[in-house]
């Protein structure tokens, strides 16, 4: 479906965006207004002339950005590392904000960020024993009550105006992730910890990790800052993404859309992948004890696979090379002595060198090529973030950028509603046999 929130779509950007940055006072919304009507005449004449044009083949080194997104978006004051907002921004506009701009979005977002207070009951009264994910879904499900898309379009809006009340949803959604994942931590792994009230100088991710009880811990501040910027966008096809999709076609508003992909994420498959490789690496780390050499690690490979199991971390759906986000966590962990020296992150590099070579010969993996995964959570074991459950909350606050971004194209650009097809296996092997 065109315009589904997409590599492609990133990498387009970043293939196209200007690297010169202007002073700028514009909001985010009415950069917005500038950049959809545009967009809005290239899809139409997209369908009127070319509909039934094949467009060919994407190499997947066609669709790697992460590295000019690191060079070319602005970083939180004083650190390093490229920030949600900022990658929101591009996102959204097609356009590299300012740093006047991110600052001025970040300021929009932390306005924003204070949970209502029936929210806050409502998270308060679960079960510590219920999983965070669920706790997750559960708020922003319930954050529905204030959409003012909902509101909106009972009244009678045109079909015009519809991206506009999404967008509004989709920042106060984005904005509020932080004190909802934060206060579902406290509950679970801190209870009785108060939390600080959010601070309007921050960025989204350093108020996070304030409220979550980790704003000294700098280093883990920008880690995150990083892994949530990279983990925004994913190409249209992945679950949590394509469900935010799905839903958001029959027009439900932005909270009922993003809850229902946080239940597509919450999957073994999906996004419970980082907890699972950090299990692996850590039983690895146990069995091998202070002798972690390429050979040892080899013969761990290979007794993962001849028990029947995968090696976790390692593969992916559409990526068929190392995955540019593995490589980004990768030069971050170089650039730190003290993650240079974890047993753990050492363990991740080495089994780096030698994974793909087992991998290709064992002969039933399509891609032996480490994703994101296999980085991501050891890097926030090390930091003091060991509660692996809770992996996958943050992971569902990154993801909410690019899904939710394409709520508000697709209501931009009139997408229809999704109807997922499908037929029968007598079906198909009837058209096998017909040579259909």
């Amino acid at each position: 479906m065109l315009f589904r929130r997409s590599t492609l779509r990133l990498a387009s950007l970043c293939t196209h965006v200007s690297t010169q940055r202007f002073a700028s006072t514009k909001t985010l919304k009415e950069t917005l207004q500038e950049v959809i009507p545009a967009k809005q005449e290239q899809l139409k004449s997209l369908k009127a002339k070319h509909s039934q044009k094949v467009i060919g083949d994407v190499k997947v080194e066609n669709i790697i950005g992460v590295p000019a997104l690191k060079r070319l978006l602005p970083a939180a004051p004083g650190g390093k590392e490229i920030i949600a907002e900022s990658m929101l921004w591009l996102l959204l506009t097609g356009k590299v904000p300012t740093e006047a701009e991110t600052r001025q979005l970040s300021r929009e977002l932390a306005e924003k960020g204070d949970l209502p207070t029936y929210v806050e009951k409502l998270i308060d009264g679960l079960s510590p024993s219920i999983h965070p994910m669920t706790q997750l879904g559960i708020g922003v499900a319930a954050l529905n009550h204030d959409s003012e898309f909902q509101k909106a379009y009972e009244s009678g809006i045109k079909k015009t105006e519809y991206w506009t009340h999404t967008l509004e949803d989709c920042l106060t959604l984005i904005a509020r992730l932080p004190a909802l994942a934060a206060r579902i931590y406290r509950n679970i792994y801190r209870q009785g910890a108060e939390a600080p009230a959010i601070d309007k100088d921050l960025d989204l991710v350093g108020n996070y990790t304030a409220l979550m009880g980790y704003g000294a811990n700098k280093d883990l501040t920008e880690y995150l800052r990083l892994y949530i910027s990279i983990h925004g966008d994913h190409e249209g096809g992945n679950a949590s993404a394509h469900t935010a999709h799905l839903v958001g076609s029959t027009l439900a508003d932005p909270y009922l859309a993003y809850s229902a992909a946080l239940f597509a994420l919450a999957g073994p498959l999906h996004g419970l992948a980082n907890q699972e490789v950090l299990r692996w690496q850590l039983a690895m780390l146990k069995e091998l004890g202070g002798n972690i050499t390429l050979d040892n690690i080899k013969d761990y490979l290979w007794k993962t696979l001849k028990s029947g199991q995968v090696v976790p971390g390692y593969g992916h759906g559409v990526l068929r090379k190392s995955d540019p986000r593995f490589i980004a966590l990768q030069e971050f962990c170089d650039t730190r002595p003290d993650l240079l020296k974890s047993a753990t992150i050492q363990l991740v590099k080495k089994t780096y060198q030698v994974a793909p070579g087992v991998l290709t010969e064992h002969g039933k993996t399509k891609n032996p090529w480490p994703n994101v995964d296999a980085a991501s959570g050891c890097v926030l074991y090390h930091y003091g973030l060991t509660e692996f459950k809770y992996y996958t909350v943050i992971f569902g606050v990154s993801r909410a950028l690019g899904a939710l971004t394409q709520l508000v194209w697709a209501r931009a650009l009139g997408l229809p509603l999704e109807r997922p097809k499908s037929v029968s296996m007598d079906t198909l092997q009837d058209m096998i046999s017909k040579g259909a």
